[in-house]
């Protein structure tokens, strides 16, 4: 089944044609672009909870709580949201790194192009009633049978005192490959109670229509597949990682600028007039607006803000 998956993929999807986001920011504004723009009132709707939603603003969205009989427990502004949550939490990406125990996800964020990568990866981000992101927070997943529903009748369970959460049947399978994937590619660490759960869930599980496109979409917008989900690899107990999302970085060949500094030193370009930005390197137009129309941002963050986007020449 995965290998006809692998080659109905392929054959749709002959050439990447976006680059990675380098912010939290950017990775919303493409998920939503090119990813989820027409899923906000369909029957899988939010991850966990199966809610609809409508869009607002650049990546934002207002959830209809009706749709999905969701109950608020204690968050009232942040069940009416929708957020990007991290499937595999941000936290068991940069826990064990050394800009972690310096200053948490902000400084990892800041300072660790290789956390970065990961915490925008675009496969494990899935949108989320804020109320449910904000419940499940950190907490691994697991089984829990003897756990009653806390948000009405969203279907997905948070064991507070467990620090555990349980997805809905329908997101387990999409949940497991999500794992083997982030784990594969950043040589993450998985317990082997986690491989086995998610093991099975993968097994019991498999993909959904929805699954199936999406990853048929994130492979137009990143240029590579999730493995796991095509049937080019498949995850057994004590899988070695193969850390591909981390290689070209150890190489010295991925090049992303911080937050908090400007490019090498020089500034961004942004077009008044086209609201296009061009980087100081790799970017052919950089030097070609007039002088009247440029405005400059220190980052690329700060240009997205702005309502700026990448110049699409840029290599």
């Amino acid at each position: 089944m995965k290998a006809l998956i692998y080659i109905f993929l392929i054959a749709i999807v002959a050439q990447a044609h976006a680059e990675p986001a380098v912010s939290f920011g950017q990775a919303k504004k493409a998920l939503k672009e090119h990813v989820y723009y027409d899923r906000n009132q369909s029957e899988f709707g939010t991850i966990y909870c199966g809610c609809n939603w409508e869009w607002k603003g650049r990546s934002s969205g207002r959830v209809d709580l009706r749709s999905c009989g969701f109950e608020v427990r204690a968050r009232p502004s942040r069940a009416k949201r929708i957020e990007y949550e991290h499937i595999v939490p941000a936290h068991s990406l940069g826990h064990l790194r050394q800009c972690w125990q310096q200053g948490g996800r902000k400084n990892c964020s800041r300072s660790d192009p290789a956390f970065r990568r990961m915490y925008v990866d675009l496969r494990n981000l899935s949108i989320s009633v804020g109320e449910y992101n904000a419940d499940r927070s950190n907490y691994r997943f697991t089984a829990l049978p003897g756990t009653a529903l806390q948000h009405g009748a969203c279907p997905s369970k948070v064991d507070f005192k467990q620090r555990a959460a349980e997805p809905r049947d329908t997101a387990k399978g999409l949940v497991a490959r999500t794992y083997f994937y982030m784990h594969d590619r950043y040589n993450l660490p998985m317990s082997k109670s986690q491989q086995r759960l998610m093991m099975v869930w993968d097994k019991n599980y498999p993909p959904s229509d929805w699954e199936i496109e999406r990853e048929r979409r994130m492979l137009r917008v990143t240029g590579h597949s999730n493995p796991f989900m095509t049937g080019e690899k498949s995850w057994k107990l004590g899988h070695k990682n193969e850390g591909a999302g981390l290689k070209d970085l150890s190489q010295g060949r991925f090049k992303v600028q911080s937050e908090s500094q400007a490019l090498n030193g020089d500034v961004i370009r942004g077009n008044k007039n086209s609201k296009v930005y061009h980087l100081p390197t790799g970017c052919p137009s950089y030097n070609a607006m007039a002088p009247h129309n440029r405005v400059k941002f220190k980052t690329e963050s700060e240009a997205v803000s702005a309502g700026y986007r990448k110049a699409g020449n840029c290599r």
